[in-house]
């Protein structure tokens, strides 16, 4: 078979290979020194590039697998299993089944939703906010910071002023004092409802500057010209919101969306843990507060782990669901 000597050299095969008109076959492309993809042959920098890319990207592989997959795959398998943290025997889905029969666990299911619910407040109120900074109200830079104020603290610090608040004898019954109605004592932390919407209030003002932030930073992206060519036409400032400024920012909207899903099941330990120590009764206990619970305190690990994978698949679905939305509205 004749090897066109051009065909040898990197560059100029896939020329050679364009004017032939078709593709070598096995045989030929070997006998011609072809062995890449499509017959080409391999690019000896492009190969070099490969194999350091592979060794640069294997340890953190390994990283991942090892400190999360693995965590995961043991955590599904323990699911079955009643453990004590030492010995384990397999049960199948009996722990599912008492894990479910527990009307404390539905309790903290109900708990968990109704967070959720609090995710649309804890977007609109920074969405509207930032739309105010954006249009450069009067002290908008002070505003700016102090509503970011609250993620610039930790938890526990959220945790104690909210405390502070809703006790009471607290801020928010000097309030009541102040405008009078002072014969109200609402007790927020001394009763199951009330005290799970006073966790909620704080959840949504601890997100309340990160949210902010996304939003702001989204609204830097838009073209300041669609702001000016509404106003001409005279568009008010709540056509402008809803017509150019949430359209645009859907993407950043649903990245805070996710972020404050995640915060709702995941990051609320330490604010219920020094708020309310999901009390009173299970009022305010949450998903990852009764893991906790099960784990450490009755040392019941299997069911811990069930519950694990429980909430697990929570923050799937829901964020799914999210992303299935978002992907329709595209």
């Amino acid at each position: 078979m004749h090897c066109p000597r051009a065909a040898r050299d990197p560059s100029t095969a896939a020329e050679t290979l364009k004017s032939d008109g078709r593709r070598p076959s096995p045989q030929e492309a070997a006998s011609c020194g072809w062995t890449g993809r499509g017959g080409l042959p391999r690019d000896p920098l492009a190969v070099r590039r490969r194999r350091a890319g592979i060794v640069f990207t294997l340890p953190v592989v390994t990283l991942v697998g090892i400190l999360l997959l693995y965590p995961i795959a043991q955590t599904v398998y323990h699911s079955f299993t009643v453990w004590d943290g030492i010995t384990s025997h397999w049960v199948g889905t009996a722990t599912y089944s008492q894990l479910f029969a527990k009307p404390e666990f539905v309790q903290v299911l109900e708990n968990n939703a109704l967070l959720v619910l609090s995710i649309p407040v804890a977007i609109a109120l920074p969405l509207g906010v930032a739309f105010l900074i954006q249009s450069k109200l009067r002290g908008w830079r002070f505003f700016r910071s102090v509503f970011f104020l609250p993620t610039a603290v930790s938890w526990v610090v959220i945790a104690y002023v909210a405390i502070r608040f809703f006790a009471d004898d607290g801020i928010l019954q000097h309030l009541l004092n102040g405008v009078g109605l002072g014969f109200w004592h609402p007790n927020m932390l001394s009763n199951e409802r009330s005290a799970l919407i006073a966790v909620m209030i704080t959840f949504v003002w601890s997100m309340f500057g990160t949210n902010l932030i996304i939003f702001l930073a989204g609204m830097a992206t838009v073209d300041q010209e669609l702001y000016d060519a509404a106003r001409v036409d005279g568009a008010g400032s709540f056509t402008v919101l809803t017509k150019i400024t949430i359209p645009l920012l859907r993407r950043f909207i649903q990245f805070a969306f996710i972020v404050t899903l995640i915060a709702a099941f995941t990051a609320l330990f330490s604010l219920i843990f020094v708020m309310t120590s999901g009390g009173p009764g299970y009022g305010t206990t949450t998903l990852e507060f009764f893991i906790y619970e099960q784990a450490f305190q009755t040392g019941d690990f299997g069911l811990a782990s069930t519950a694990g994978v429980i909430l697990f698949l929570a923050v799937a679905a829901v964020g799914l669901m999210q992303l299935r939305f978002f992907k329709g509205e595209d």
